[in-house]
């Protein structure tokens, strides 16, 4: 009897815009497990991807619960071989409270990162999205970004620095958060490397995705528009341009690149330290 060779599984978390189009640069020949938290998302994505002539399987998954982030390790390995994670959940400051972005988006990538990246394989890669909301947070102690990048999981949200009498809105929540990410991964990618992989965040600037909407209609939908109107490029970005730094970041083309953030924002960021966006001279880095 002929020996099936193991599938090459690409684990996706997160069934949004921004997940399914880097999935569908890297994921040719290989077999695609979609996880997201609401079942009905992850069934839409895969119908979406199985009709443009992509293998995939479902899952549901919390990124804030260990168990289920396992059970979903679990499970994607019982297919095959994890040569890839793209990991795009999160939530938005519009969409929840402090308490639950420190979560979902810090405590759950870094969970995400070190559960899977005790079974990636050799070769393999991940891409974390972070935020451009990262980049304007003002710089951080030395101290501070050891403990984001290397507390252990199960402490990180014990941190001083993220209690609530330090973190007192969403916003500075969620760019907390996506600073975090990029710390992380750069600590990540040392660990990941002893197993011959690679893995780095891409910090998308306002993306058109449902999850911008939300923003853009949200209390803060004034200054999003703001942003774009004067950012260098003009105009929002596309979940395919995302698509297109993360297929180089998981590819061959990449091999050279770990540990690394990629900011891709239209040069909002640029205008914000530098340009007609830079704040006023009492900046709160909120």
């Amino acid at each position: 009897m002929k020996n099936e060779t193991p599938k090459n599984i690409i684990v996706v978390i997160g069934a949004g815009s921004i997940g399914q189009a880097i999935a569908r640069r890297v994921s040719a020949g290989k077999h695609i497990m979609l996880a997201d938290l609401r079942p009905e998302n992850a069934e839409a994505a895969a119908k979406t991807l199985s009709d443009a002539g992509f293998t995939v399987t479902t899952a549901k998954v919390d990124v804030s619960s260990r168990a289920s982030v396992q059970a979903l390790v679990a499970q994607a390995t019982s297919l095959g071989e994890v040569s890839g994670v793209i990991h795009a959940a999160g939530v938005s400051p519009s969409q929840a409270s402090p308490e639950t972005i420190l979560k979902v988006d810090l405590y759950g990538t870094a969970l995400v990162l070190e559960e899977f990246g005790k079974v990636i394989a050799r070769g393999g890669a991940g891409v974390v999205i972070a935020s451009q909301s990262g980049h304007r947070l003002l710089p951080l102690t030395t101290d501070q970004n050891a403990a984001l990048a290397t507390t252990p999981v199960e402490e990180l949200l014990a941190l001083p620095m993220l209690q609530p009498d330090q973190v007192k809105d969403s916003l500075h929540a969620y760019q907390l958060s996506k600073r975090g990410n990029s710390l992380r991964v750069m600590a990540e990618a040392v660990r990941w490397g002893k197993r011959g992989a690679r893995v780095n965040t891409i910090s998308p600037g306002i993306i058109v995705t449902p999850l911008a909407k939300d923003e853009l209609t949200g209390p803060r939908g004034a200054g999003y528009r703001r942003m774009i109107e004067l950012s260098a490029v003009g105009r929002a970005g596309t979940p395919d341009e995302v698509g297109t730094v993360g297929a180089l970041l998981m590819g061959s083309d990449g091999a050279f690149i770990t540990g690394s953030d990629f900011l891709m924002d239209g040069g909002v960021t640029a205008a914000y330290w530098f340009g007609e966006l830079a704040p006023s001279a009492s900046r709160t880095g909120n």
